[in-house]
């Protein structure tokens, strides 16, 4: 790995300045859902067990460049001292005196939440003049924040210029999996891709037919790659003008020796709601006024086989409309099927996106995957063999 961690850091009596993820769901100024603070627990520990002083930088929402008292991370702090076990001291700014006078003040044992940093506008212009600010606050630079490492912002890129810099846990915890999942993984490899619209993952799949050994496509986006083979979708979700791409992607899939898996056939239904009255046809047997809506039993046992002779399996979107019932049957069932291997030891299965882990928690299946990104855009970015800055900083 090219990338330092913590236990390259010597952070006794060092002031750590840490890049977290704390955009989390605020209702009433409570937060609901602790998940992306729980995960950064880890970092926050390590650093007071080694003496250092963890100061955490993070955004919130997009206020612009502009002090918003709604998007201010000050009633974050009950939710974290919850968390952390320890006491959490606030400074109204991410630089400057303010900002300055909190950690200078900082007990043994204490952690320091700075202001927002999109308060900022240099933030998102990654301004040098910001970023050095910043790193007076600081004498170690340690970025935990993978969700907002596709972004080549003051607080992820330029500060990781100015102070010797590390991964933290979390971090370090997704580049490990992401390198063994597409960096250097066990082959054979298996990629499940689903959603709504291929034009929303073109790169990811141009990127991943040249990387994997087997692809399967569900969704949205498997109508329009039936359509491009001149299969009636009759009324589904379907890109007819991106059946040309479809087809170059294909094309470049069966020269690469990457074996495209389309269902061969679909669960149909003429109204998109719960419970909606449904058969199971041919892939190629779509009726004129109907909708596909799910894969089909013999679809699934193709994907199943899949998982089965792969040794990795990455995964992105669900293969159906899995937010209502039954047309969440065939996303729920090769999920399940994936955590059993992955639970058993024989797949290492790696999973990202914000529909996928909706899905693959609704499956029940989240908790023996191997690793689940909670992060987006980085996620896809990554998989898009992009080379993400906030990673490229760390180097």
């Amino acid at each position: 790995m090219a990338w330092k961690t913590l236990d390259d850091m010597d952070l006794a009596g060092k002031r750590v300045l840490t890049r977290v993820d704390i955009n989390v769901p605020v209702e009433n100024g409570k937060v609901t859902d602790t998940t992306r603070i729980e995960r950064i627990a880890a970092t926050v520990q390590d650093i007071l067990d080694r003496g250092g002083k963890p100061v955490l930088l993070a955004h919130f929402g997009r206020p612009k460049g502009e002090r918003n008292p709604d998007m201010s991370l000050q009633p974050l702090i009950p939710a974290l001292e919850a968390v952390f076990g320890t006491s959490v001291v606030f400074a109204a700014d991410c630089a400057g005196p303010a900002a300055a006078a909190v950690v200078d003040a900082l007990q043994e044992g204490q952690v320091a939440l700075l202001e927002n940093t999109r308060f900022h506008a240099g933030e998102t212009k990654n301004d040098a003049d910001l970023a050095a600010e910043m790193a007076k606050l600081g004498d170690i630079y340690c970025n935990d924040a993978f969700s907002a490492a596709h972004r080549a912002h003051a607080s992820t890129e330029g500060l990781a210029r100015l102070l010797p810099a590390c991964a933290g846990r979390l971090m370090q915890a997704e580049l490990s999996a992401l390198e063994s999942a597409l960096g250097t993984p066990e082959r054979p490899v298996l990629a499940v891709v689903g959603g709504a619209k291929v034009s929303t993952k073109l790169e990811l799949l141009g990127n991943l037919v040249s990387k994997v050994d087997m692809l399967v496509i569900g969704g949205g986006m498997a109508n329009t790659f039936l359509a491009a083979q001149g299969i009636d979708v009759g009324k589904s979700l379907c890109e007819h003008d991106m059946t040309d791409t479809a087809s170059e992607i294909l094309g470049k899939a069966k020269e690469a020796g990457c074996e495209i898996i389309l269902p061969s056939d679909v669960v149909v239904a003429r109204e998109f709601k719960e419970g909606a009255e449904n058969e199971t046809v041919a892939a190629n047997a779509c009726p004129a006024d109907a909708m596909i809506l799910d894969a089909g039993p013999e679809a699934v046992k193709a994907v199943q086989a899949a998982i089965e002779s792969a040794k990795t399996l990455i995964w992105n979107g669900p293969l159906g409309a899995f937010e209502i019932a039954p047309f969440d049957t065939a996303t729920n069932a090769a999920a399940k099927y994936a955590a059993e291997r992955s639970e058993g030891g024989q797949l290492v299965s790696v999973a990202g996106g914000g529909d996928t882990v909706a899905a693959l928690n609704k499956a029940e299946a989240a908790g023996d995957f191997t690793y689940i990104s909670t992060a987006g855009g980085a996620f896809l970015e990554w998989m898009e063999g992009k080379e993400l800055p906030g990673v490229a900083a760390l180097g």
